[in-house]
């Protein structure tokens, strides 16, 4: 039998892999690192986070720990990789970028069904396919991708947040706290950095001011995904726009004062050995003497350190309403399946359960056997719905919400009412109920 060819050592490409070998079937994974970097990775591993560190909320009965809960059930290997991961983050699965990456690289090369080509895939693979090339896809198979499904591509750009040495964060400003005392061990997993009024002012007129690296494309065709805007351009809808976004103060009080900051910046773990730490909602996309200029003006980091700064890059994803199936396979080749932020999907978790769907999808097709997407009612089925049958028109990509799942029926909802989280934990049942009769 040929093997089942997954291109993109990715979230999702790594995820597919694994699940494919797990059937027992043989894998080629392609990843072009580092024959050919892009402009956001740093290493040649594989399963490289190179944005954020967090995969989001681990509170129970959460849209996004729900959809890491059913990856559980399946045996994902980046869940595992995850846990093996984690440092202190909140209520969030926080991950050691260096551990994870390794973690993920490891189990890949130690799996004899699985064979790894560090070169650059300019063509969609004749055969059974997964393609998980992110949002950093090459010119090139982009392009090849574009003549396949005969649709135009599609663009936005996404920012990078900065990091920061935790050496260099002044501690008789900053202080440790999750908002309203909420930790997974009772002590604060975040330093914050409070403003008053004048400092945030300030802080606000100097960010207005900085230069943009150039985007080499016209400003208004520009489009960036909603939920990941670079502070600038939130900044550009109000001077208290920040206040209520990623600088918002609720949930906590200033130490040295024992009053809520006006605005504050929060900083979040990057490794086991705490030494650093990422601004959380904090990308950008300024010329980076303009992020240590601006970034310096944030209290507690006057004498930062940065370890990385923000960039602006392309992501590139298919309008896969009009090209995909619920199986996450090609209407019009139904042996190429995609997967990840190419897919059109958006964060981490989400990558990574498209990546493992698609694997099993293309095992179930090696096998001879028919596709099935995962029940609605659960987290998996609903992105497989909402990729394969949102409004082709004006498509963006969704993260993992309870409004993807259905809605419980009219009873239920009449009887939860008044009771938020009971309606989210009865979904969140309904969903694992739900997962425990499908088989891929």
């Amino acid at each position: 039998m040929d093997p089942i060819h997954i291109v993109g050592g990715g979230l999702a490409g790594c995820e597919a892999a694994w699940q494919v070998a797990r059937q027992g079937l043989r894998a080629v994974l392609y990843e072009m690192r580092p024959a050919r970097n892009t402009p956001a990775h740093q290493t040649d591993r594989l399963a490289e986070l190179v944005c954020s560190n967090s995969l989001k909320s681990e509170l129970e009965n959460s849209a996004p720990w729900l959809l890491k809960e059913e990856l559980r059930r399946l045996d994902s290997l980046l869940m595992r990789a995850a846990a093996a991961a984690r440092v202190p983050g909140g209520h969030a699965l926080t991950v050691d970028r260096e551990v994870f990456a390794r973690e993920v690289s490891g189990a890949i090369a130690a799996e004899p069904l699985i064979e790894l080509r560090r070169e650059e895939v300019t063509a969609v693979p004749d055969g059974i396919a997964v393609i998980a090339t992110g949002p950093l896809t090459s010119d090139a198979l982009a392009a090849a991708i574009g003549s396949l499904t005969g649709s135009d591509r599609l663009y936005f750009y996404d920012s990078i947040s900065p990091i920061v040495e935790a050496d260099s964060v002044d501690l008789a400003v900053a202080f440790r706290a999750s908002r309203y005392g909420k930790s997974l061990d009772g002590t604060g997993d975040y330093l914050n950095c409070p403003f008053d009024k004048p400092q945030y002012d300030a802080f606000y007129d100097a960010l207005m001011a900085a230069q943009p690296v150039s985007s080499h494309i016209a400003e208004d065709d520009t489009r960036y995904f909603e939920a990941c805007l670079p502070i600038e351009e939130l900044a550009r809808r109000g001077r208290d726009t920040l206040r209520f976004g990623p600088m918002k103060p609720v949930g906590l009080a200033d130490p040295r004062t024992g009053r809520r900051p006006w605005a504050v910046v929060q900083l979040r773990q990057e490794n086991l050995r705490a030494e650093s730490y990422n601004l959380v909602g904090f990308q950008n996309h300024m010329r980076f003497g303009e992020q240590a200029r601006v970034l310096r003006m944030i209290p507690g980091l006057e004498q930062a350190e940065f370890l990385r700064y923000g960039q602006i890059h392309r992501n590139t994803y298919i309008n896969a309403p009009a090209l995909l199936t619920p199986t996450l396979q090609l209407r019009a080749r139904p042996e190429v399946l995609f997967a990840g932020q190419i897919s059109g999907v958006e964060g981490y978790v989400e990558s990574i359960a498209t990546g493992l769907l698609a694997g099993r999808f293309a095992a179930d097709l090696a096998e001879g056997l028919a596709p099935q997407a995962p029940p609605r009612a659960t987290a998996l089925g609903s992105l497989c719905h909402y990729v394969s049958g949102a409004d082709a028109k004006g498509y963006q990509p969704a993260n993992i919400t309870f409004d993807l799942l259905p809605q419980l029926d009219d009873d239920t909802r009449h009887r939860l009412r008044r009771d938020r989280k009971a309606r989210h934990a009865e979904v969140c049942r309904r969903a694992l109920d739900a997962l425990e009769t499908y088989r891929c």
